[in-house]
């Protein structure tokens, strides 16, 4: 399917054909629970959708923008690894897990992902514009040339991830000295 508009539909009554999808746009859709698992998307965007908790084993996001999307405890690392790219604007991503994932370049603004997992990813590049990061997970994590400056709340430990020339702000610097419980003012 090309250039198609899904507006405010509830895919957890009837489920999303699996089939590719490219420059389509989903607005306000529901995919609580949904079994996104095989279908590709292709240059699409999801524009206040939910899709908290679907399956995405295999599913293909190439090049995908989500904007003001709620996307609770989602398992990033089950999508198919070819092509993987999105972006992320105002989005609610707590609990999501990235773990091993390759996302160079990619660009996270404005969004909540606490308790986000991103052990063993590759965030090289990266963007986290203005983000909420409590609780975040980062072990082994390559951070290198990723830019944090905006984002708060995050513990990342130099000694056990990349961060070469990665961008931190002056005050997010006890984010990356938490694990020595000094007193910083």
């Amino acid at each position: 399917m090309t250039d198609k508009k899904f507006k405010g539909i509830d895919f957890t009554k009837k489920p999303l054909s699996k089939d590719e999808y490219e420059s389509c746009v989903f607005s306000n859709c529901t995919f609580l629970n949904s079994d996104l698992s095989n279908i590709k998307f292709f240059d699409c965007e999801f524009i206040g959708c939910d899709l908290s908790m679907a399956k995405l084993n295999d599913a293909s996001f190439r090049d995908i923008k989500f904007k003001g999307c709620k996307m609770l405890a989602l398992k990033f690392e089950d999508c198919n690894k070819i092509g993987l790219s999105f972006s992320f604007e105002s989005c609610l991503l707590n609990h999501s897990s990235f773990f091993k994932t390759k996302l160079k370049n990619t660009f996270f603004k404005d969004s909540k992902l606490l308790e986000a997992d991103f052990t063993e990813c590759d965030l090289t590049g990266s963007v986290f514009e203005g983000c909420d990061l409590e609780r975040a997970f980062f072990r082994s994590t390559i951070l290198e040339r990723a830019d944090l400056r905006t984002s708060f709340n995050y513990s990342i430990d130099p000694e056990i991830n990349r961060v070469k020339k990665a961008k931190f702000s002056l005050s997010g610097v006890s984010g990356l000295l938490e694990k020595y419980d000094i007193i910083i003012e």
